[in-house]
């Protein structure tokens, strides 16, 4: 059993062997206040022991009873305004204007399993038994509308999903102007909050501070999860590391405008919340009709940030990500756009993937250029049919070429935009999202499509499946380049200008479902100008995404390892470029390069018929190198060992299931001269196992890599020589180290 119900008091008690979330019903508000969150406490018949009360200065509910503020208990699903102060978790105007409400408790159902979301993306569970779920039905009745809170715990992982679910039950509308997904009220501030911020070539860097008094937040109001910041935040204890301490995770499958945000109040109480965006947003609750927030993931574990980033990346990669990519190895790609930008033709396209398959690559992606006459990012975003200047045979005669050549085809679109010089802007001047009687503002000289209009969403629908269904192409590079302005629906009332970014959110997602309805067995890679719109809700269509547009090998380091601190290698996109890299102008070993992206999905961005001789033997190589060891790597277990935001070295490793194998990568981005002797420290591994490391005689213990490492500066052939004659790596150096139980 993983919900415990103890009726006389009213408690709720969500566990596994693991972790414990118990909230309960207030005697005489039925308000709902929260108890306690984080490792497994054995089930009792009350926990009313837990309950803090004492007089304090404020106002309260009730006469005669001055420990009945709500600013100073717990709650599980706040509002604003009847005696608490602090941020709320909901906020509805209604009809004559007031922002009160009081959601009383009615009763409560369990379900086994998980149930769907309807029109989001959500995780899921494959047996009922994998999951059981409360839901709490509250309501008011001066509103006449009902809440419901749904919390579905996983019986063996640490994760609490959490959503809120509004209806309208009366005979007028009222607006919704804030209903996050989840809040949660934490006992103390005793900690770091950790995020992920950054903008466009270099995502989800990782930023540490100390909780302070009063709100510190990350969030969007973009339109999209955005470069800036990743719909995630970590709570983790002062004294915590990557592998010990307590930590609260928290993420949101969604992709439009978020907020991530701890409160700390004036007795330390940390209250973190984490829901759509409510600025600029205001939903219009017409009677009868019903409003789904998206997901909220919550994760507790004492085992520090590798312990949660490990659920997550479970979580994610097996009841998030979906379909028939969900499982399978992920071919090894090449995309020709830093080999030819829009400058190609079909010869030249034929000649890359004729090279490419040679060497050992299963997948030709053709990007940005093929359609309308996009010579440049000027034009033609809308016109989806073949540039015949450039390929002559058109989409399914390259699609077939590439084919026959051995070779798997994928295609890049940009669905959600418009050029002002195509048939579709000019048929259709009302389907941009742009304010009347104001400019509107272009980026990379697109606009964007209202894709809160399901005419809209169809007709491009239309567009791709005429490509598609014409051609063999195994595989889609939604790309999507621009944030929203001037944001306003042609087709929308004035009072529901409020709804536009949420509702074109979830067209981007009924385009999805859409196409993966038709073509089951495609496999879309999402982008968004690299990580704009990397978050859990584009992983549920979309296995895999783009992690940046800087394919920098160092510069990866740090995207990458911050990236996963949520979500899985499995889902990041990550190839080796060219040198001098086009984003840094870096030089870096080709050994390095691929020593970063195998670590991810894996492939390449360059122009393959450009390397020399020894070049195309190493991606000969590094391609066999990967079909052997992708499976592992995307289905292992990953630790983070040393942080690129730390030092000079970086490393991390994926551990088999069965801990019988293990890939260790090591990176030194500048060159140490006479250093001490270093060793990395491993972890993961089963103690008592007998490791062979390869290349090296001496076989280790578990425990000795575990306890000593591996050390670093024993691979010199010549130990006995002075370091000045010694073949040294210099800087963007690399290593990996595959171990195989002896």
């Amino acid at each position: 059993m993983t919900i415990y119900v103890n009726q006389e008091t009213k408690e709720f008690h969500l566990c596994n062997n693991n972790v414990s979330y118990i909230f309960r019903v207030l005697e005489k508000s039925n308000q709902l206040e929260h108890l306690y969150y984080g490792k497994k406490l054995t089930h009792r018949d009350s926990f009313t022991h837990l309950i803090e009360r004492e007089i304090r200065p404020s106002c309260n509910l009730f006469e005669h009873d001055h420990t009945s503020s709500l600013e100073h208990i717990k709650q599980e699903y706040p509002s604003f305004g009847t005696t608490d102060y602090r941020q709320p978790a909901h906020m509805i105007t209604d009809k004559i204007g007031s922002t009160i409400t009081n959601f009383q408790y009615k009763d409560y159902k369990l379900l086994k399993g998980k149930p769907v979301l309807d029109n989001l993306p959500a995780v899921y569970t494959e047996q009922a038994e994998e999951a059981d779920t409360l839901e709490i039905t509250l309501t008011d009745e001066v509103l006449r509308a009902t809440l419901v809170l749904s919390y579905t715990i996983f019986c063996d992982r640490n994760v609490i999903c959490r959503n809120a679910r509004f209806i309208n039950e009366s005979d007028s509308a009222f607006f919704l102007d804030n209903a996050m997904s989840a809040s949660v009220d934490l006992p103390d501030d005793q900690f770091e909050m950790i995020h992920l911020a950054g903008a466009w070539a270099r995502e989800a860097h990782m930023e540490v501070q100390p909780l302070t008094k009063g709100i510190q937040s990350v969030y969007s109001s973009r339109g999209a999860s955005s470069h800036a910041h990743n719909p995630f935040l970590a709570l983790r204890r002062y004294n915590g590391t990557e592998h010990t301490g307590e930590v609260y995770g928290f993420s949101l499958v969604y992709s439009g405008n978020f907020l991530a945000q701890a409160e700390v109040d004036t007795y330390g109480v940390s209250r973190v919340m984490m829901g759509i965006n409510p600025f600029q947003f205001s939903w219009k609750l017409k009677p009868g009709e019903v409003f789904q927030t998206p997901e909220c993931i919550m994760v507790y574990t004492h085992e520090g940030l590798n312990g949660m980033s490990q659920t997550f990346h479970e979580l994610y990669r097996e009841r998030l990500a979906r379909g028939y990519w969900r499982d399978r190895a992920r071919p090894i790609l090449i995309n020709n756009w830093e080999a030819t930008y829009f400058n190609f033709d079909e010869e030249k396209i034929l000649s890359i993937a004729e090279t490419a398959q040679n060497l050992g690559i299963e997948l030709f992606v053709l990007d940005d250029g093929w359609f309308g006459n996009r010579n440049d990012d000027t034009s033609s975003l809308g016109d989806w049919f073949a540039n015949e200047g450039k390929l002559p045979n058109g989409i399914k005669g390259l699609a077939e070429k590439i084919n026959k050549i051995g070779m798997k085809f994928g295609l890049w679109f940009e669905p959600e935009m418009v050029c002002k010089d195509t048939a579709l802007f000019k048929e259709h001047p009302d389907w941009i999202i742009a304010t009347p009687n104001r400019m509107p503002s272009h980026g990379r000289n697109q606009f964007i499509l209202d894709f809160s209009r399901k005419e809209v969403v169809e007709h491009i629908f239309q567009l791709m499946d005429n490509i598609i269904e014409d051609s063999n192409i195994s595989y889609i590079k939604w790309d999507m380049n621009r944030y929203m302005t001037e944001t306003y629906s042609s087709s929308l009332p004035i009072d529901q200008q409020g709804e536009l970014s949420h509702r074109y959110i979830l067209g981007v997602y009924s385009l999805y479902e859409k196409l993966l309805a038709k073509y089951p067995e495609m496999l879309f890679e999402s982008c968004a100008g690299g990580g704009a719109r990397f978050d859990p809700g584009m992983l549920y269509y979309a296995p895999q995404a783009w992690a940046s547009d800087n394919t920098d090998a160092v510069e990866r380091l740090k995207i990458q390892y911050g990236t996963s601190l949520v979500y899985p290698l499995s889902s990041i996109g990550s190839h080796v470029s060219t040198v001098p890299n086009h984003q840094v102008e870096r030089i870096t070993p080709m050994e390095t390069r691929a020593n970063v992206a195998y670590f991810g999905t894996f492939g390449y961005e360059l122009d393959i018929t450009k390397l020399t001789k020894e070049e195309q033997e190493k991606v000969m190589l590094q391609t066999a190198f990967m079909k052997e060891h992708r499976d592992f790597i995307q289905k292992g277990t990953f630790y983070r060992l040393l942080s690129p935001f730390d030092s000079n070295e970086v490393s991390w490793m994926v551990v088999a299931r069965d801990k019988k194998k293990a890939l260790v990568g090591y990176y030194k981005v500048l060159a140490k001269p006479n250093e001490r002797y270093n060793r990395i420290k491993l972890t993961g591994l089963d103690p008592d196992k007998l490791y062979a490391i390869e290349g090296k005689d001496t076989k280790h213990y578990g425990d000795e890599l575990m306890n000593i490492g591996i050390l670093l500066s024993e691979d010199y052939t010549d130990r006995a020589s002075e370091y000045w004659q010694r073949e040294r790596a210099g800087d963007y150096s690399s290593r990996l180290f595959i171990l195989t139980e002896a």
